[in-house]
């Protein structure tokens, strides 16, 4: 996939992402957001792919590094948006990234980047208002309608029908 600035296309980075997801007691879907560790605002766990695992596979390790999430991961995707990466030399990479749900069955305590980073869990409204990117917003905003669940894989559905998770 190319993407054109100003007067020259370049490649989109590509990128993987987790939506760590979980239902409330009384059936509520919520989402777990974790703060970017440059500028603070609220992302989902995603990162740069990585050698030798499947893309959801690496998005089950950012959730994990990223947020502390432990659960199921789809190997389904459920959406793609786009961004620009800001590097430590002020340059901006455009990437995609793909983003595959996962059912949290609990939350570490002591995880890798748990002094760097904020975690919360929001509903989806709540969570898309929070975030920049236009596609991401949209992509959280589907999982705000009379049966969230519906919209996800078949994996997920099946793991969040038993699954309960209370912090």
């Amino acid at each position: 996939m190319e993407a054109v600035i100003g007067n020259s296309k370049s490649k989109l980075a590509e990128q993987i992402a987790a939506l760590p997801l979980r239902r409330d007691a009384k059936g509520r879907l919520s989402v777990l957001m974790v703060t970017s560790r440059e500028t603070g605002r609220w992302v989902m766990p995603k990162g740069w792919e990585m050698d030798g695992k499947k893309p959801w596979a690496a998005a089950e390790i950012e959730a994990l590094e990223e947020a502390g999430a432990v659960g199921h991961i789809s190997t389904t995707e459920i959406g793609t948006y786009r961004y620009v990466k800001k590097l430590d030399n002020g340059k901006g990479v455009p990437c995609r990234v793909t983003v595959y749900p996962m059912v949290v069955d609990r939350l570490k305590t002591n995880w890798k980047e748990r002094h760097q980073r904020k975690r919360k869990w929001f509903s989806p409204p709540s969570a898309a208002k929070r975030v920049h990117e236009p596609e991401l917003r949209d992509l959280l905003l589907t999982l705000d309608t009379k049966n969230p669940v519906k919209s996800l894989p078949k994996e997920i559905r099946k793991k969040m029908k038993n699954t309960q998770f209370d912090e």
